[in-house]
């Protein structure tokens, strides 16, 4: 991220509810998040949102508009926030001075890919507690390639973001945020978490990381 500053120099401050590109807008650029969070989402024809994903600091906004030329979401900052811009026709220079961008970049690529079937299989397949469950350790997962805590994290997304996300009632996200606090598996304050038995969050996400280790 260093790197890319001192060869970009363009930090973009965003207020919460600040929007980078709009659906339907022209990609010119990707976009590294410095710090803060966002989310992307579309709109139906209903008026309705729908949250496609959230990006935390160190990851890229953007790669779902290279093929198309243009944005098929929306993207806003759920706090105040800082990215770097990085305008697409620089990529190539840069690859020549940042050995490992491109790398970075199919491994991102990847992981939306990965990401998009996880979310499919969430929301046609699973429980709303195996959906909590598996969204909790992706996060965790996260901050752990960050070099951060993977068992305290801060949430930057309301509950009403988890549950549009989720595709839950905000009512049912908050209920099991809850029993998961009784059960002595989370500790919660606030959008504080932390993770007391990733063993038995693993089971209630019916994930495969229950046999690791």
């Amino acid at each position: 991220m260093d790197t890319v500053d001192a060869e970009i120099k363009r930090a973009k401050p965003l207020k919460k509810n600040g929007q980078i590109f709009g659906t339907g807008e022209t990609f010119k650029s990707l976009y590294a998040v410095r710090s803060g969070a966002f989310k992307t989402y579309s709109i139906d024809e209903s008026g309705e949102e729908h949250i496609v994903g959230f990006f935390l600091p160190g990851e890229l906004i953007g790669l779902d508009a290279i093929d198309t030329q243009s944005h098929p979401t929306t993207a806003k900052a759920l706090e105040e926030s800082t990215l770097c811009e990085i305008p697409f026709d620089q990529v190539e220079r840069l690859s020549t001075k940042i050995h490992n961008l491109q790398a970075h970049m199919y491994r991102l690529l990847s992981r939306e890919i990965r990401e998009d079937q996880e979310l499919q299989m969430l929301l046609g397949k699973k429980t709303a507690e195996e959906r909590i469950g598996t969204f909790l350790l992706n996060l965790s997962n996260r901050c752990k390639q960050r070099k951060l805590s993977a068992t305290l994290f801060r949430l930057p997304m309301a509950r009403t973001d988890i549950a549009n996300y989720l595709g839950l009632a905000v009512e049912t996200v908050s209920r099991i945020f809850t029993r998961l606090q009784s059960q002595n598996i989370l500790a919660v304050d606030g959008k504080e978490v932390e993770i007391l038995d990733h063993h038995q969050l693993c089971i209630v996400a019916h994930n495969d990381c229950v046999n690791e280790g």
